[in-house]
């Protein structure tokens, strides 16, 4: 069984989706399902040095008391998942091509949950801008990469055709918001969902694979 996962690492809730995804299968374990992270960006626009993050939260939210409510309550539902948030850290929005880029480089590997995990925590709790070259060679050493390989992939522009077109394809086929949970390329559920509601997915993609046999 596959599953692939359309998200972006400035979502806090993709985050939030990851831990519930980990509560899913601790209680259900899934034997042999695949899962891949696939490229969506939130922001397809962002300039590749980022934005400073208050003016992009006060221009995306209506300023800066209605993005302050939003990101209290994602915090709140952060905890609940044993996420402890920590926004006001975060100095800048940056452009996640490089980091999605980074992702691929993982998977190549077998390192890919560790690449996003690396990725969403430092970014969300240490405050780490993710956009930056070097930063991504450190999460890619602390994931298990090799540093210079990160370095010298992340410098180049491998893979970055493939992000972009993976983003465009999510679009295409009409995801409009992260994350959104797919199911052998059939069955999809967007957003943060609860354990149940992917318990739920994951028999749909098991009926639809034992029908096929």
């Amino acid at each position: 069984m596959e599953l692939d996962i359309f998200s972006d690492l400035v979502c806090p809730w993709c985050f939030i989706g990851k831990r519930r995804l980990e509560a899913a299968l601790a209680a259900r374990p899934q034997p042999g399902l695949e899962v891949r992270w696939r490229a969506f960006q939130l922001n397809p626009g962002m300039p590749p040095e980022g934005m400073d993050r208050q003016s992009y939260l006060e221009a995306k939210f209506g300023g800066a008391e209605n993005a302050r409510r939003i990101y209290d309550q994602i915090a709140a539902v952060g905890a609940e998942v044993g996420i402890e948030f920590a926004f006001e850290p975060i100095q800048r929005t940056p452009n996640t091509v490089d980091a999605h880029r980074l992702i691929r480089m993982g998977a190549a590997v077998d390192r890919e949950d560790a690449v996003v995990e690396g990725l969403f925590r430092g970014y969300f709790l240490e405050g780490r801008d993710i956009g930056e070259t070097g930063v991504l060679v450190e999460i890619a050493d602390e994931a298990g990469l090799d540093r210079l390989e990160a370095a010298e992939y992340l410098t180049g522009e491998w893979e970055r055709a493939n992000v972009e077109a993976e983003d465009m394809a999510g679009r295409q086929a009409g995801i409009t918001g992260v994350p959104t949970f797919i199911v052998n390329r059939k069955h999809a559920v967007p957003g943060a969902q609860p354990p149940e509601v992917l318990h739920k997915l994951f028999d749909l993609g098991r009926e639809g694979a034992e029908a096929r046999v």
